[in-house]
């Protein structure tokens, strides 16, 4: 069973999954980086593949991208930082990028790359539904690459079941059709939206992301889905403190507070 469905089957609630970007803010510390989280209690972790025209992303992540790429990272090289990674790491580990990069290294050596080094999942913001189902769908299913899709306030039912009915892992629940970035809490609007699709009773776990940065963000994910995805906040902890430990240390920090 892929890694990522066997979390869900142990522990359905109160997920901590965390997103950086590769390759900062420094070259080589993606490992470092993964360990930590998951020597701190990280339920899952989301690699960005840093990509130079991040459309989702707001400034924070935007800027950790373009520093990525000009501490060298490429795709390339974080495959080969990511090759030994599964004789200590046993979490979930995904990819978040966007289609270009992956497309130039082609899908099928891409899907191949993964499974060699363990990754369970991608998430790609950009790859539309109805493409991933008539192009990269029996791919990925052939290397058991859990395709993450996402949804947002404005996504019709029609398609969420779309989406529920023809994917598998998680379905990634974009807080707002806003780029990433933190929030100190939901609104009214937000919090209907996620109840609204907690009461669909999809098959699928969901989990939500963009602008969890605090315990109010987080319980209301938590709340409404099996956890949260915190990117923004976790980035910035990082490039302050430098240090993975110290940086996911203070984010649980801020969670409880």
């Amino acid at each position: 069973m892929n890694r990522i469905n066997q979390l869900f089957s142990k522990q359905p609630k109160n997920l901590l999954s965390i997103y950086f970007c590769a390759g900062h803010p420094t070259l080589n510390g993606t490992a470092e980086t993964i360990k930590a989280l998951e020597a701190n209690g990280v339920a899952s972790i989301e690699i960005g593949i840093p990509f130079s025209d991040p459309m989702a992303d707001g400034v924070v992540i935007q800027n950790a991208a373009t520093q990525a790429l000009r501490n060298g990272m490429s795709l390339r090289l974080l495959f080969e930082q990511l090759k030994d990674i599964r004789k200590e790491v046993k979490i979930p580990l995904l990819f978040m990028g966007y289609l270009n990069p992956i497309m130039q290294f082609g899908f099928e050596k891409f899907c191949q790359k993964c499974v060699e080094c363990g990754i369970d999942g991608v998430i790609i913001p950009d790859l539309p539904f109805k493409d991933y189902q008539e192009t990269y769908r029996e791919t990925a299913e052939k290397y058991d690459i859990k395709i993450i899709m996402l949804i947002t306030p404005e996504t019709s039912e029609e398609r969420i079941r779309e989406i529920d009915n023809h994917t598998d892992g998680f379905i990634y629940m974009v807080s707002s059709a806003a780029t990433t970035g933190s929030q100190k809490e939901f609104n009214e609007n937000k919090q209907s939206y996620f109840k609204r699709i907690n009461d669909m009773n999809l098959k699928n776990p969901r989990m939500i992301g963009f602008g969890i940065s605090n315990k109010a963000t987080f319980e209301a994910a938590c709340q409404y889905a099996s956890g949260g995805i915190i990117g923004s906040k976790f980035v910035t902890l990082l490039e302050e403190n430098k240090n993975p430990e110290t940086a996911i240390k203070k984010l649980i920090c801020l969670l409880k507070e």
